[in-house]
């Protein structure tokens, strides 16, 4: 990142300076998995962004994704709760909202993200995967205000498995790790074939350590699930109208996906280097 980002904590104020792009990617054609173009980056300094319904697992893939190029991984989902561990001003407000299954608003996210891409930049970091944000059209045409995307990964899996995902995710109260207690087999829809996805349980020492997060009941997993739909589509349309959109239907759990990710990608021979030379 070459230029200092600066998001004003008014939503109606909108950059006070641009972002210059690290190195820009291919264009993407959107096509559902498995009929999707790969994707070739040309550096390592990728500038992504991550879209999917709550408990699709757009943290985990992007995660996985900021390790192998070298990128940060920004949530804003990590960003609000951390936020709302500080005790700052926002903290009871975020609870609030949280807690309620509503999204927080483009001012509060804009706010956040803007504190945490400023602090990146001061470290030296390049390029990022952003997760969790844009949710809004608005909050798209901010972000093409201020950078260069150059690409839009839109994770996808059915209603039922998401809402099982979600009910099963765990937080071990003591060291922060994230888990999943589901077990997940689910008939595929319109003739794919069955989802399916094992478990990730904790280590003996965390089990009797599991917390649920507060907003994951079902109903608000469901209302979650409704806002977010009725919110996306506009989104996937406006990076889809710009050839950047790239739908991915995941096939089950990380080791069904992973490896077809990095296939659409064209990823796959960069993190067999990677784990040669580890």
């Amino acid at each position: 990142m070459a230029a200092m980002i600066r998001l004003f904590r008014s939503s109606s104020s909108l950059i006070s300076r641009s972002l210059s792009t690290a190195a820009a990617s291919e264009t993407v054609k959107s096509q559902s998995y498995p009929h999707s173009t790969s994707v070739e980056p040309k550096a390592k300094s990728v500038q992504w962004v991550f879209l999917g319904c709550p408990g699709v697992g757009k943290g985990t893939y992007a995660s996985r994704l900021s390790t192998l190029l070298g990128v940060p991984h920004i949530a804003t989902g990590d960003l609000v709760r951390d936020e709302l561990k500080s005790s700052g001003p926002l903290s009871k407000q975020l609870a609030e909202i949280v807690n309620q299954g509503k999204l927080v608003s483009d001012e509060i996210i804009l706010n956040l993200l803007s504190k945490r891409l400023e602090s990146g930049e001061a470290k030296g970091e390049a390029g990022f995967i952003l997760d969790g944000f844009p949710r809004t059209v608005r909050q798209a045409e901010i972000l093409t205000e201020v950078t260069d995307i150059d690409l839009v990964v839109n994770l996808k899996l059915p209603e039922r498995v998401l809402v099982e995902k979600c009910l099963g995710r765990r937080i071990c109260s003591e060291c922060g790790k994230n888990f999943n207690v589901a077990s997940i087999d689910v008939a595929g829809e319109n003739g794919a074939p069955r989802i399916s996805m094992a478990p990730l349980n904790p280590p003996s020492q965390c089990i009797s350590k599991l917390i649920t997060r507060a907003d994951d009941t079902e109903a608000i997993v469901k209302e979650r699930l409704s806002i977010y739909w009725d919110k996306s589509q506009p989104v996937e349309d406006f990076y889809r109208s710009q050839g950047k959109l790239l739908e991915f239907d995941l096939p089950g759990g990380i080791p069904e996906s992973w490896p077809k990710l990095l296939e659409v990608l064209n990823l796959d021979e960069q993190e067999h280097k990677l784990s040669a030379a580890a």
